[in-house]
């Protein structure tokens, strides 16, 4: 459940830039997930007359399980790496279609790598045989792979990278590769193309059952559990709510200048031990326990991106700070102070 508050807060940022979108035909790959969703309930919110094609591997299961949205909206069937649609039909193409699973990535790295590296540059042949006029890529701060300690919040420009030798990198390079063939074709084919490198996230609609750290610790303190860190508890990360994200997206989309890519997360940075502690005080969890075992994730270190480009260029701002994140989205799942 998204609060019709947020959905107010987002339609008055956006009030001035909703009306350029009157009269848009989007296409849009991952609809249907977390952000997706996000994006696709502001718009609805908005009034504004813009068509929108969802691409989804259920169309009858999305439409059975968000039926105003499926009311609202337009759902095709079809896999982001073999879709077809007429060309001509849309103005804009939003690619956010990517399974974040850490499941897949670790036992199937092959199949990660290719669903994000095809899926982008089919994307991006229907924006060229539709002429669309805009095109949107859902990119990852994972681009920059491990960040060095000393490098307190990562700026757009670090040339860092994953390790291209550990198939658990195949998310990020998957990213990165496709972030390259965005940059050819604006380069080659003059297509326009504007790129967010999202960082982690929390609000409503997270799922609190899968590998996100903060969405399971929300789910023990709810649940009245321990919350077990299973690693040190020393990795940092920080959490942008996803109603500022949706505002970052739209304006990004909307306003932004050709060829901008931009970093869209928190500078509020907090050790995964810190997290547990907080999370378990402000939802009334009996305690943490830090189980010290080896990290298996790709990033055992630090993710925290700078956002001054995006704050500069698009008039943007996270407006939710971290304990109002943990609680919003512990209430959206139930929770009673």
């Amino acid at each position: 459940m998204i609060f019709e508050q947020d959905l107010a807060t987002i339609d008055k940022a956006l009030a001035l830039l909703w009306p350029r979108l009157s009269g848009a035909r989007i296409f849009m790959t991952g609809g249907t997930g977390f952000i997706g969703r996000w994006m696709l309930e502001a718009l609805a919110r908005s009034g504004i007359d813009a068509e929108v094609t969802l691409l989804s591997r259920d169309p009858e299961g999305f439409a059975a399980r968000v039926p105003h949205l499926a009311a609202r909206f337009r759902l095709v069937a079809g896999d982001v790496t073999s879709f077809a649609a007429r060309a001509g039909d849309y103005t804009h193409v939003i690619h956010a279609a990517t399974d974040a699973s850490a499941a897949l990535n670790a036992n199937d790295p092959r199949r990660m790598f290719d669903t994000i590296v095809a899926g982008t540059r089919r994307a991006l042949d229907l924006a060229m045989d539709c002429n669309a006029v805009r095109f949107l890529f859902l990119s990852s701060g994972a681009v920059y792979g491990a960040q060095p300690q000393q490098v307190t919040h990562v700026a757009e420009d670090w040339r860092g990278g994953p390790d291209p030798c550990d198939p658990l990198s195949a998310y990020g390079e998957g990213k990165r590769a496709a972030e390259m063939l965005c940059a050819i074709y604006a380069k080659q084919f003059g297509l326009e193309i504007v790129n967010a490198r999202i960082f982690a996230l929390l609000g409503p609609l997270l799922s609190l059952d899968t590998h996100f750290a903060a969405g399971n610790f929300i789910r023990d303190a709810m649940q009245g559990r321990t919350i077990r860190v299973v690693g040190s508890g020393e990795a940092v990360r920080s959490y942008l709510y996803a109603a500022d994200l949706v505002v970052w997206l739209w304006t990004l989309l909307i306003a932004g200048k050709p060829g901008m890519v931009c970093n869209m997360g928190s500078e509020e940075a907090v050790s995964i031990a810190d997290l547990a502690r907080r999370t378990a005080s402000l939802l009334g969890g009996p305690g943490v326990e830090i189980l010290g075992r080896p990290d298996p994730g790709w990033n055992p270190g630090r993710y925290v991106p700078s956002t001054a480009h995006a704050r500069a260029e698009l008039g943007v701002a996270a407006t939710v700070g971290l304990d109002d994140a943990i609680r919003r989205t512990a209430l959206s799942n139930g929770w009673k102070p």
